[in-house]
Order: structure tokens, then C-alpha cells, then sequence
């Protein structure tokens, strides 16, 4: 756990500090003393401290993942290593609607296989009644980094209401409140919405409204993985604004991005409209990962209603002709009602679709080929591919999708309101997004030193101060002394080498990380220690 009160000091000689404000880096040594910084001065003292030699290397604060999925990964393989090894010493988890909490006695199964969903097969044991559930499975073995929880809208919708696809009632919107403020009140850090993700997407306005007051009321953050990130961005946005509006909560966009070629150069008015609603007076900023593709699950790719009653009532459906074949031409054809959401298909093409993870072993061969081709090697159709992997891999089929504009990223992502999110979603033995390897040293390293968007010290602020002030973390996140030495030490050679086509490749120039003054990696090795725990 955390270093202890007679741990020997550590001092870091010579690094070119890089604070965390976005000012330039400059030279000087930092000592690190019962978990936190001691000092920072030019030749500090070095009596009773390890020595580290860091001339010609630059001392961040630890690098703060703002946007991920490791919730089940981080019970599971606690050690972290693809993301200690990127600098990460905090995750933020339980994004865009999908949290391993709360569960009541009704619902625990409906959230295992929702969850299940996303990030692979889920035990009964690893859902919880709570936030204190969770916190305790987390931090009873032990865990590397440090974790910030949301509640996930789909756990507290499913404990409320299930699967159905209607407005929420005075009363159940009441529930949902309740047991909303009951994870605030224990530690959560806000809520999260996935308003495309069902049941999430069948909630209203009046009910997301509602439940924002109560995260304003506890001081806390709302998130949202908004409507549409495709023609409907413009006014998924405006709705998450008028949430935020009405409730005076306080918003983080998640992962901001216009997907579809038709759809691209809408970012820069997507900034605008963030921008006039800072100037009204509502605090909201977002987070976005640096590559030009996305990652979900299979289910994605169809109309939210289509998994009213959950995946078992799915499953019935695609096995009905007439209802398959409808849903086909909804995926393949589109909505011919102007307002629906457009479909994934009908924007990108099914060669833009890669599988990058599978539950059921019989369907392995398929992960990194895109739909086309694997549909082509089984001689079936892209759209029975994917009923197919819906029925054998209950709905848990991963993939990638190749949907975004570089202009649009560029924008988004050297926008003064943007900080860093990884979006990884852990799924051991799989060939996942390269994000959940790379994403930290790809912009410390590809985007400054090659592509000139950011400078270091900018990429830094992304990486660290800005998540750490939007997430309320009033300890961490900038060089000073008192604060926790969560601490990232890297060199010159900071890159990603993780691919689309090689996936878990481990960055290079990562020289030593520190969580609360121990080191979770040491000379670009991982030490296997766990001094993380839930933040609150």
C-alpha cells in the first residue's frame, strides 16, 4: 500500500520539471518524503534519500487517464502494467454509462451481462451493491494506480427500471435519485451517462435533468458519451449543455469527435457552441484520445431500440426473419426517418469495421480482420457476421471503428477545453485499440515532437492538471511541494509503438513511475508494487 511513515526519501537530481500548469520546464532537483514532495530547488540535500539521476530527462506529475474502461481489468490484473508503463499513475473509470455499480438483488445479473458487454465476460462477483463494494474489492489485494470511480446512468437505470424503453416515472425518477446520491455520498465522483448505449438511451431529458441536480447538489461531475457523434453531434451537444444549464452541474463532453466522412469539419463548430456556453456561465470541457479511430462493442452498430428488453430479447429477434430483415435494412440501408440516428454502417462501410475481441473461442480466428473479410472467408454476409457473433458471443464481440477526419482531431485536441482520455477498453488476449497502450506516450512524444500540436508542456497540462482539477483530485497533478508525489519521469525518446496491427506493443522512454512516493516502475520495468487506491 502507501509508503509508509519511516520509508527511506527519494531524491530526483537534475530533472527538467515539466509542472503541470503548461509553463516551460526548468532544472532542478525534487525530494520525495513519506508519499509526497518535500522540496524542489536547485542541489537539494541529500542526506538520507535514494538517488536519482535524471539529467536530461523531464519530471512530470503522474499522468491522469481522464476516459477509460479498466474497472473489471483493474480487479483482475491490478498490477497495470500497459498503463503504469505510459506514466498513468490515476484511471478514471466507470464511463459512458457503464460502472460494475450498484446493483440490487433484481438487477445484478442485467448489469453483469450490460457490462459484459463492453468489456468481455463478467463474474456474478465482480458487480457490487455499491461504490463501497467496489472500493473494497479493489484495495483488499491491493492495486498499482489510483482509481476515480463515476457511476455508471446504466447500473442505476437497470436497478430502477430494467431494460424498458419508456420515460421514467415521478417515483422512479425519485429512486434513481436516491441511489444516485447514496455512491456520491460514499465516494463516487459523479455520474456518467452513454446516451446510445440502451438502457441509457431510453432515459429523457426530465429524468437526465433530475439526476444532474443531484450530482450538483454533492459537488460532484456529470459526463456524458452524448446522443450522436454523428449528424445529430450539433444537437447532442446543445441537449447535454441544457442539462447542465437547467442543474447547474458541473460537464465533461466525453470524447469529442464528428464520426463519418459525411459528417466531418463539424468540430470546429461543436467548439464554438462549448465555448458560448462557457461564456453563459456553465462549466463544461471534454476529453478525446489521439487516433483517428474509435472502439466499442458490436451492439453499437444498431439502433438502440433493438436491444429494448435487453440481449436475450435481442437474440429472439434476429432469429425471427421478418425482424431480422428489418433490422438489416436499418443497419445497412439506414432510417428513413430524417431525425433517427444515423447508422454506423450506412457513414463508414462494414470494411471499416475491424473485430478486435471475442468471448467465444470458436470466433478468435476473426479478431483483427476487418467485417468484409471475415465475412468473406466464412462465405456469409457482413450482416450475418454480425448476428452471428451476436448470438455465439452473447452481444460480446469487440471492435474497431476507422470513422474519423485528422483536420477534426487536430481541432479537438488542441482545443484550450480538452484533456487527455485514453478510452482503452481492457480485454486481455485480444487484439484491442491501440489506445489502451499508447495513448499517453503518443502524445508526449508523436503529437509534440513529430506533429507539432501541442508542446510538451501544453500536453503535459492535458495529461495532468486539467484532469485533476475537473475530477476535484486538490492533491495531485502539479509539481509543489505537499502535494502527492504521484510522479512520472520520462525521456527524450517517449513514444508509442502500439499499431492497429500489433496492438499491446509497450511504449518506449518511460523511465520510473511513483505512486504516493513508491515506484510502480522502475528503469522502464514494472515493480509490482500497489500503492493505488480508490480516490474520493
Amino acid at each position: 500500500m502507501s509508503q509508509s511513515s519511516n520509508s527511506k526519501d527519494t531524491l530526483i537530481r537534475n530533472a527538467r520539471l515539466i509542472d503541470g500548469t503548461g509553463a516551460p520546464w526548468f532544472e532542478a532537483d525534487l525530494r520525495i518524503s513519506h508519499g509526497r514532495i518535500a522540496a524542489i530547488g536547485a542541489s537539494l540535500p541529500a542526506e538520507d534519500a535514494d538517488i536519482i539521476d535524471a539529467r536530461g530527462c523531464y519530471l512530470a506529475p503522474g499522468f491522469i487517464d481522464a476516459h477509460c474502461h479498466d474497472d473489471l481489468i483493474c480487479l483482475r490484473e491490478p498490477d497495470r502494467p500497459e498503463k503504469a508503463l505510459q506514466g498513468v499513475t490515476t484511471l478514471v473509470v466507470g464511463n459512458c454509462c457503464f460502472s460494475l455499480y450498484p446493483a440490487t438483488a433484481g438487477s445484478a445479473e442485467m448489469l453483469r451481462l450490460h457490462f459484459s458487454g463492453l468489456a468481455g465476460e463478467t463474474r456474478p462477483d465482480e458487480v457490487f451493491d455499491s461504490f463501497d463494494g467496489y472500493r473494497l474489492a479493489l484495495e483488499g489485494p491491493g492495486v498499482a494506480l489510483n482509481l476515480v470511480s463515476l457511476v455508471g446512468h446504466a447500473a442505476i437505470r437497470l436497478a430502477v427500471l430494467g431494460y424498458d424503453r419508456r420515460a421514467a416515472t415521478a417515483q422512479e425518477i425519485a429512486a434513481m435519485q436516491a441511489l444516485l446520491a447514496q455512491q456520491l455520498k460514499q465516494g463516487a465522483a459523479g455520474l456518467s451517462l452513454g446516451l446510445v448505449y440502451p438502457p441509457s438511451a431510453y432515459a429523457d431529458t426530465n429524468e437526465l435533468c433530475a439526476l444532474a441536480e443531484t450530482v450538483r447538489a454533492h459537488g460532484k461531475l456529470l459526463t456524458a458519451h452524448i446522443r450522436s457523434y454523428e449528424a445529430g453531434l450539433l444537437n447532442s451537444i446543445d441537449e447535454f449543455i441544457a442539462i447542465l444549464r437547467a442543474s447547474g452541474a458541473a460537464g465533461l463532453l466525453s470524447h469529442l469527435q464528428s464520426a463519418g466522412k459525411p459528417n466531418w469539419g463539424a468540430i470546429p463548430k461543436a467548439l464554438d457552441r462549448l465555448e458560448a456556453a462557457r461564456a453563459e456561465g456553465i462549466d463544461i470541457s471534454f476529453d478525446m484520445y489521439p487516433y483517428p479511430a474509435g472502439s466499442s462493442y458490436m451492439l453499437q452498430l444498431l439502433p438502440p431500440a433493438a436491444l429494448e428488453g435487453g440481449i436475450d430479447a435481442l437474440r429472439a429477434r434476429l432469429r425471427d426473419p421478418a425482424q431480422r430483415e428489418a433490422l438489416r435494412v436499418l443497419v445497412e440501408e439506414g432510417d428513413p426517418d430524417p431525425h433517427a440516428a444515423q447508422s454506423k454502417i450506412v457513414l463508414i462501410g462494414w470494411h471499416n469495421v475491424r473485430i478486435s475481441g471475442t468471448g467465444n473461442p470458436a470466433l478468435k480466428p476473426l479478431e483483427g480482420k476487418s467485417m468484409v473479410d471475415a465475412a468473406r472467408e466464412l462465405g456469409i454476409s457482413p450482416f450475418d457476421l454480425m448476428v452471428r457473433c451476436i448470438e455465439e458471443d452473447q452481444g460480446q464481440t469487440a471492435i474497431i471503428m476507422f470513422q474519423l477526419d485528422e483536420a477534426d482531431l487536430r481541432a479537438a485536441f488542441t482545443h484550450r477545453l480538452h484533456m487527455v482520455g485514453s478510452d482503452g477498453i481492457p480485454r486481455p488476449g485480444t487484439k484491442p485499440h491501440p489506445r489502451a497502450y499508447g495513448s499517453f506516450p503518443r502524445v508526449a512524444g508523436r503529437l509534440t515532437r513529430e506533429q507539432g500540436w501541442l508542446t510538451l508542456e501544453d500536453a503535459v497540462r492535458r495529461m495532468t492538471a486539467m484532469p485533476a482539477q475537473r475530477f476535484g483530485l486538490s492533491d495531485r497533478g502539479i509539481l509543489r511541494p505537499g502535494m502527492v508525489a504521484d510522479l512520472t519521469l520520462f525521456d527524450e525518446t517517449i513514444m508509442d509503438k502500439a499499431t492497429f496491427e500489433t496492438p499491446t506493443e509497450m511504449p518506449a522512454g518511460i523511465r520510473s513511475v511513483f505512486v504516493a512516493g513508491e515506484a510502480v516502475v522502475t528503469d522502464g520495468r514494472s515493480t509490482f508494487a500497489r500503492p493505488g487506491r480508490a480516490l474520493t
